[in-house]
């Protein structure tokens, strides 16, 4: 009998200390989204991206569900299956890659059909990243982690006369790792290849044994800091508390990375290089040798092209308002979205006449007045649009876009404290604007003050905003 209860104890604790020490379930979920209709062009990296990383998520002992270029109800489905699957005390992670958007100060995941006009569409066709990570939380997963490569400038915003704001903060809840690929209110330019930067980072982390999770995402934030010279840099947060490992095994026997240091303020020359010689490649050996005080030669970015009068037709976005129109020539809706399709694309005559007629059809439409503004100034026509300007902000006095727009007509007139009032009232509204950022960066200079602080701040958060004001014919070296 005694041997009997000896055996039977010992069974006992052997299972109990397998429950204990067994490893806590993990699930994820991997959304890649490339094929929005109202992108130009396929973003191949983000489901090539997605895959890999779902590959390796499977590896690591996640049950994955993976989905591509998800609509609207997709992506409530997927998100279903994942909260159901959740347990107590496991491990939920969600790695998202595709267009993202913030509103009101919240970071907001698009599906492929976003229909996304206004700024209150965002909330009803987005996917608010803090309801995901607090529904994980409320399921009982002990360990949340979201990985959010959504930072690009997408088309979405410029339709409510916005530049791309990046994402927002994420409040969240305990046990939390929230990595972004960029920093916060900062945009990276989409790349046409196979695969991203911070998603192959993000694999060469989290492919160590041993490694933390946190470690891993930190090292994954220094490696895209370096590999970029500092031009793009992730956002981290967590409230982790919790020790994990993406794999299981002996720590690494190299230090993690060092998180590279960073010139806030950073130029083509650092300031420890030597001063280059006057038979430098970048200046001429004919040309007079310039003195430490000069000012460097001003090389104007070129101006994003126009499309023909052919892709103008074949838009089947403009050939649908265009069909709209020709069934109901009193379609208000659709001359005033066509009009900002035609004005997205540069196309500024054909978008002027949309909004003469949405305004025609409404007249206390401050939206297609700002809209013309905004596309008058761009044509150089500025008299009708700060007329245009004025009459948005008589009907919407808090409007930012249309202060914004206003900014840029009076940055071309030349009246430089005009342009400086009006973008700091943007920008006070919307501190992250960067159109506003960098146009009062130009005006400050256009007043003889130092307009740099604003000019770099503008670039780090979209380095195409210069060529962006060089198609309205403005640039830094003749605001």
């Amino acid at each position: 009998m005694r041997l009997f209860l000896v055996l039977l104890l010992t069974a006992l604790f052997a299972a109990f200390s397998s429950v204990a020490t067994a490893a806590p379930a993990k699930f994820a979920l991997v959304i890649g989204n490339a094929k929005y209709p109202d992108n130009d062009v396929a973003m191949n990296d983000a489901t090539n991206d997605a895959q890999d990383i779902a590959d390796e998520l499977r590896r690591d002992g996640f049950e994955v569900d993976r989905g591509m270029n998800l609509t609207g109800d997709g992506m409530r489905q997927a998100l279903a299956r994942f909260y159901a699957k959740i347990q107590p005390g496991s491990i939920a992670l969600l790695f998202f890659d595709g267009f993202g958007i913030q509103s009101a100060r919240q970071t907001y995941l698009l599906p492929v059909d976003a229909q996304i006009w206004m700024e209150a569409d965002v909330i009803r066709d987005g996917f608010n990243i803090e309801t995901i990570l607090g529904e994980m939380n409320t399921r009982g997963a002990s360990v949340k982690v979201a990985l959010i490569e959504a930072a690009r400038r997408n088309p979405f915003e410029r339709r409510f006369r916005r530049y791309s704001a990046g994402l927002a903060p994420a409040v969240t809840p305990n046990n939390t790792l929230v990595l972004y690929s960029s920093a916060l209110g900062s945009v990276i330019g989409s790349v046409r290849a196979d695969h991203g930067l911070f998603a192959t980072e993000l694999l060469r982390e989290i492919r160590a044994p041993g490694t933390s999770a946190e470690q891993a995402l930190r090292n994954t934030q220094a490696g895209v800091i370096s590999a970029t010279r500092g031009e793009q840099v992730p956002w981290l947060s967590s409230s982790l508390t919790t020790e994990f490992s993406f794999v299981e095994g002996l720590p690494p026997s190299p230090s993690p990375r060092p998180m590279p240091t960073l010139n806030p303020t950073p130029s083509p020359t650092p300031t420890s290089s030597p001063t280059p010689t006057p038979t430098s490649t970048s200046t001429p050996t004919s040309s007079p040798t310039p003195s430490p005080t000069s000012t460097p030669i001003c090389v104007p970015p070129a101006a994003p092209r126009s499309p023909s009068a052919d892709e103008l037709a074949n838009d089947p976005r403009i050939r649908e308002y265009t069909r709209r129109i020709g069934q109901d020539r009193s379609d208000r809706v659709a001359y005033y979205k066509r009009g900002q399709l035609y004005a997205i694309k540069r196309a500024y005559a054909p978008a002027v006449q949309d909004f003469d007629q949405a305004i025609r059809l409404n007249v206390q439409d401050a939206e297609a007045y700002n809209n013309r503004c905004w596309t008058r100034a761009a044509t150089g026509d500025l008299l009708n649009a700060l007329r245009d300007c004025d009459r948005a902000l008589q009907l919407k006095p808090d409007n930012a876009d249309a202060l914004d727009s206003r900014g840029l007509v009076n940055l071309k007139l030349g009246r430089y404290p005009e342009a400086i009032s009006d973008y700091s009232a943007s920008l006070a509204k919307n501190s992250h604007s960067v159109s506003s950022m960098f146009g009062r960066g130009l005006a400050l200079k256009g007043a003889g003050r130092d307009g740099t602080a604003d000019l770099d701040q503008a670039r780090s958060m979209d380095h195409t905003i210069a060529s962006e004001f060089a198609g309205y014919g403005v640039n830094e070296c003749k605001p």
